[in-house]
């Protein structure tokens, strides 16, 4: 009986398929598993900011040397009782602080100032609606927050970015340090140009209409403004705000902000501080 002859062609490729089979066997598997899906951006938010360090980086503010000249500034409402919140350095030797209240007319209020920040307290017999305040909230690298407030002495607002901590340290008068959240300046109100001298002392809300802290000053030429920061604002306030306080939130987003200003400054929880010269 004649024996069956497989063609070379099929012993060669016999061997080639074991040989495969034992490399495939004894190859080391270190596939990494799926992918995850991409986690979803928050606003485009980054890590959590850290505690004040003392690498922090350094901004200075000049204080002129001259005697207090009259002007202007924004305050906001922290206890409906006639509690009122406002930077330091706008009231700071004004003999005769006052909050308008529309019509020409302007109610006087009496001064606290911190001894350890750019805030100031202003108190008057009775008051608006209180603003929440957030002074302990975590905050995000890139978070944003809004300024409703009184530039140049006119209605107007200013949204920002969050950078990150600076300390400023003011020369001249008053010269003082402090930690501060420095801003990048990303919106404006339409066809407010130049300064926001008349800013200062506007609340820096959160997203959901939260006081973060106080606007106190600007960088024009790095487009930045500068906040008080959690560790110098909460002590300044502390105790102002009842537990109980009534404190209604407004939130706000870009498409809004601006509306949502105005009802602020019509309902006077954001007023315009003035400095009477008589």
């Amino acid at each position: 009986m004649p024996r069956l002859r497989l063609p070379d062609w099929a012993v060669y490729a016999a061997v080639a398929g074991v040989l495969l089979t034992v490399s495939l066997v004894r190859r080391e598997n270190a596939d990494a598993p799926p992918a995850s899906p991409a986690a979803p951006q928050a606003n485009e938010e980054g890590e959590f900011l850290g505690p004040v360090t003392p690498f922090d980086a350094a901004v200075t503010l000049e204080a002129p040397d001259a005697s207090f000249q009259p002007t202007s500034g924004t305050a906001f409402s922290i206890a409906g009782r006639g509690r009122w919140v406002t930077a330091r350095h706008v009231v700071e030797g004004c003999r005769k602080p006052a909050l308008v209240v529309g019509g020409g007319r302007a109610v006087a209020a009496d001064v606290r100032l911190a001894s350890r920040a750019d805030v100031a307290v202003l108190i008057t017999d009775g008051g608006a609606p209180a603003l929440p305040v957030a002074a302990e909230a975590p905050l995000r690298r890139g978070q944003r927050a809004f300024h409703p407030g009184f530039p140049q002495g006119e209605p107007g607002e200013v949204t920002t970015r969050l950078l990150g901590r600076e300390t400023l340290k003011v020369f001249g008068r008053g010269a003082h340090e402090e930690p501060v959240l420095a801003w990048a300046e990303v919106g404006r109100t339409d066809g407010l140009v130049g300064t926001l001298a008349g800013l200062s002392g506007a609340p820096a809300l959160d997203g959901q209409g939260r006081v973060l802290g106080v606007t106190i000053a600007e960088a024009p030429r790095r487009g930045r403004i500068y906040t008080t920061a959690p560790e110098s604002f909460g002590p300044a306030v502390r105790g102002q705000q009842a537990a109980e306080e009534d404190a209604p939130s407004q939130p706000m987003t870009v498409e809004d902000y601006g509306p949502v200003s105005d009802a602020l400054r019509r309902d006077l929880r954001v007023a315009q501080v003035v400095c009477l010269s008589t």
